[in-house]
């Protein structure tokens, strides 16, 4: 799987050489996730993302470590890579798809859908969510806030613990990007 998205990568940047003001890399980044428990709430941060996106064609691809989730509390962490994600078993994340909707020619900020196969835990699903892309000269910064629901991706939550947790995450993703 890994060596799956790093060929994607590297295929989007071989591709592009000759529309080099298309082509964009991650310059910051912000993938988090919020669950609103019953008992208690759970959030995390991950600001060590990896992507690439090829305006010209809307491609585009992250990958992400799923021990970068950074969390308040330090037990959260470990439950979060030892009994939910594994993140010894399945130690990334991955999106691969299209921005759709965008037009790299215009200034300002544009209503986006973002369509592929996002990876998580081992399970690899078709995902369409919604977004907008600003473009601000040789700068791009991506929003989008979507669900997940832990079952769609093989992730268990054991019933002793049912309460704190959801079975559906909130995702926000805040991408800024400059071009290469």
């Amino acid at each position: 799987m890994r060596f799956t998205v790093l060929f994607l990568i590297g295929l989007l940047l071989t591709s592009v050489q000759g529309f080099a003001q298309h082509r964009f890399v991650l310059e910051q980044s912000t993938i988090s996730f919020y669950s609103d428990g019953v008992i208690e709430d759970i959030a995390a941060t991950n600001t060590k993302v990896r992507s690439i996106f090829d305006a010209s064609k809307g491609d585009i691809a992250y990958l992400l470590n799923m021990k970068d989730f950074q969390f308040q509390k330090k037990l959260m962490q470990v439950h979060f890579n030892e009994k939910y994600v594994e993140s010894e078993k399945y130690p990334q994340a991955s999106f691969q798809g299209q921005i759709v909707g965008f037009d790299p020619a215009v200034e300002g900020v544009q209503q986006v859908n973002a369509v592929g196969k996002m990876t998580i835990h081992g399970v690899t699903k078709d995902i369409q969510f919604p977004g907008t892309v600003e473009r601000k000269g040789g700068t791009l910064a991506m929003k989008s806030n979507f669900i997940i629901k832990l079952q769609d991706y093989a992730i268990k939550v054991p019933q002793i613990v049912w309460q704190n947790i959801a079975q559906q995450v909130e995702v926000t993703v805040d991408f800024n990007y400059r071009a290469q």
